[in-house]
């Protein structure tokens, strides 16, 4: 099976190849705003408005091919709902890791993994999942 093929047919590899491209460019913001001086729950929620911003439309067509343009505020609505707890969770786990000795900028990347997994679970189940 191709590349193309395997990506058109496998969700969660299409969730893989756009969260990791997402994932770099909400880490780098975030990064970024460590340099400048801000505290790591500011600098990720600075990089979490980014993520949300630049994700939303290649997760909608992308990941999980909703074509529906009526169904799209209330996804965008749902999906801004779902990253308010799983910026919570995140500032949590990324606290956690700095209590264990790492300092933001290590905590806030080996935090990336377990966020990507449970923020494809709660899209698919919550945001792009069918209507109520």
């Amino acid at each position: 099976m191709s590349v193309a093929r395997a990506l058109s047919q496998r969700r969660w590899l299409r969730f893989l190849l756009a969260g990791g491209a997402n994932t770099a460019a909400s880490y780098a913001v975030y990064a970024m705003l460590l340099l400048a001086g801000l505290p790591y729950a500011l600098a990720n929620l600075g990089g979490l408005a980014f993520g949300i911003l630049f994700s939303f439309r290649t997760h909608s067509t992308y990941v999980f091919r909703q074509r529906d343009r009526r169904r799209r505020l209330a996804q965008f609505l749902r999906y801004l709902a779902c990253w308010s707890v799983l910026y919570a969770v995140n500032v949590l786990l990324i606290g956690g890791f700095m209590r264990l000795g790492l300092d933001a900028y290590w905590a806030g990347a080996l935090a990336a993994m377990p966020m990507a997994l449970l923020s494809y679970l709660v899209q698919k189940q919550f945001v792009f999942g069918d209507p109520p």
